[in-house]
């Protein structure tokens, strides 16, 4: 297994050889920094720390002393990858978008775009009820529950905040790799906004 950490610029189009026409997520990935190795003696568990773009104001002290070790300035966006060759990374090694080759499959994790407050037609996809024949039921959440209850039971789709939520879309095809602009495009769409950071990892889903 094998990670990265990226920027979703957009999305476009690429034709293939036949013709076709491929939706594609345009994600600037790297250069990453490897901040740490975690190891199982000193932290219970084995996972490399990548970081990917520098802090140009606000890094405290702690931050700057843990990117100091591995020569380079205290990072944005910084996350872990577990399962990967432990042996094959060192601390302040960079890596690039030829760490992925077109064809592969990745899972990517970010942060979907927030919604605010919404209904229940909206958020869960709920039916509207009759808006005419004396009907007094619109777009409202519906029954609570059962009368023997009296309480409402765990789970019930309600109104509430939407979005702003960690969301992996898995096995998105890598259509292109550029290495020289460090730019992949992978096949489909991939949560959050325009310049959001997200976590690109090989596939679990052989």
């Amino acid at each position: 297994m094998k990670g990265i950490l990226g920027k979703k610029l957009g999305m476009t189009q690429v034709f293939t050889p036949e013709g076709n026409v491929l939706p594609v997520t345009v994600i600037e990935v790297g250069p990453c920094v490897v901040l740490q190795k975690k190891d199982l003696e000193n932290d219970g568990y084995e996972a490399i720390q990548l970081g990917f773009v520098d802090k140009k104001k606000n890094a405290n002290k702690p931050e700057t002393a843990h990117a100091k070790k591995a020569n380079t300035a205290p990072k944005r966006y910084v996350r872990e990858f577990r399962g990967v060759d432990f042996a094959a990374y060192e601390v302040g090694q960079e890596l690039k978008a030829d760490l992925f080759a077109a064809g592969e499959f990745v899972d990517v994790t970010g942060i979907s775009k927030g919604k605010g407050f919404t209904g229940t037609i909206k958020r869960w996809g709920q039916s509207r009820g009759p808006m005419t024949h004396g009907s007094r039921y619109h777009r409202g959440p519906g029954s609570m529950g059962s009368i023997q209850a009296n309480r409402v039971p765990k789970g019930k789709h309600l109104p509430g905040h939407m979005g702003a939520e960690t969301v992996t879309i898995q096995k998105l095809e890598v259509v292109r790799v550029d290495a020289e602009r460090n730019v992949i495009l992978v096949k489909g769409s991939i949560p959050g906004a325009k310049n959001s950071f997200v976590k690109i990892k090989s596939t679990v889903k052989k």
